[in-house]
């Protein structure tokens, strides 16, 4: 029973493990280029599909019309928005800055949208599935506005206008946003059976999570590993997505507290798709900027594993007096 409590506690630590662990072990395999471009090929294949197989599994717990707005959400975009946009500012009037990419950085923290995987982790901690599903999607149209029309002030890219900008962000969000939900929508009232029989596994989404954790943090290794990033840089970098990563989960779980949904605007404000933030990171920013978004995805994996034992073991004490 400990050895089960103890997986159950710390899951997505080991998985983090494993992930950071695969990528050296298939690297001291010294695969070929033939061998390189095929788990290249499955890797970009096996994101999304999870990432889908996820949300939707997720939506079809979700009543469509639980989803609405609640006074935290408009707290939680004017900080992710206004501390963006209060960075980005300063460096459009001072572009040769010694901490740009520092800046930048924090930038990408406060900006990237709530993770697909947030309301997995929300409803094991006893939040709302429907209040960060609601968030996450709002910071997606949010950011798909904001980074647009900023970004090439900040960071002027050579024909990168605020349209094509706008139609890049909303290609890579919308169709790993919209779909599970129409799907699962159509699945709730053309085959009710099925979406029951779905949800009758607990703990489904939770497991694909896992794998794609793993999976997410051999990308990140391998992006870190492959970095000619300076040392400094990269230290400045690690600081940068910590001390974003614990102010959003404080700040979250503060502004939450005070419309009884903690664990919800925590995580919506907290967690985050890094896997998103990365890409952002490449197309607008630099390579360099890129790899905050690694950081930050070990910083906020951490912070779910300590809160998942925490809110284990308050269950445990609330059954031993009950």
């Amino acid at each position: 029973m400990g050895a089960k409590n103890f997986l159950r506690d710390w899951a997505l630590i080991m998985c983090m493990a494993v992930g950071v662990a695969a990528y050296f072990v298939y690297v001291a395999l010294e695969p070929g280029p033939e061998v390189r471009r095929l788990a290249g090929d499955a890797v970009a294949w096996l994101q999304p599909v999870m990432i889908f197989c996820m949300l939707f599994l997720t939506f079809c717990r979700i009543d469509p019309r639980e989803l609405r707005l609640c006074k935290w959400h408009l707290w939680l975009l004017l900080i992710q928005c206004g501390i963006f946009t209060a960075i980005g500012l300063p460096l459009i009037w001072m572009p040769q800055c010694d901490a740009r990419v520092v800046l930048e950085g924090a930038m990408l923290c406060m900006i990237c949208p709530t993770a697909t995987a947030a309301a997995v982790v929300t409803r094991k901690l006893g939040g709302s599935i429907a209040h960060v599903t609601t968030y996450t999607i709002l910071i997606n149209l949010a950011a798909s506005i904001i980074v647009p029309v900023l970004i090439p002030y900040v960071h002027s890219n050579h024909g990168m206008t605020t349209l094509n900008a706008s139609l890049l962000i909303l290609g890579k969000v919308f169709p790993l946003l919209l779909m599970p939900f129409v799907g699962a929508i159509l699945l709730r009232y053309l085959w009710p059976k099925a979406r029951k029989a779905l949800v009758s596994v607990p703990d489904l989404p939770f497991y694909i999570w896992m794998v794609a954790l793993a999976l997410a943090m051999t990308v990140t290794t391998r992006s870190i590993a492959h970095s000619s990033v300076p040392l400094s840089t990269q230290l400045w970098l690690v600081l940068v997505s910590l001390l974003c990563c614990v102010f959003q989960f404080w700040a979250g779980r503060h502004i939450g507290a005070r419309y009884d949904d903690a664990v919800s605007a925590g995580q919506a404000l907290g967690q985050k798709n890094t896997v998103f933030a990365i890409w952002l990171g490449f197309t607008f920013f630099t390579p360099i900027t890129s790899i905050v978004g690694g950081f930050y995805s070990i910083w906020h994996n951490v912070a779910n594993s300590w809160q998942l034992y925490r809110h284990r073991k308050q269950e445990a004490a609330a059954g031993n007096k009950a």
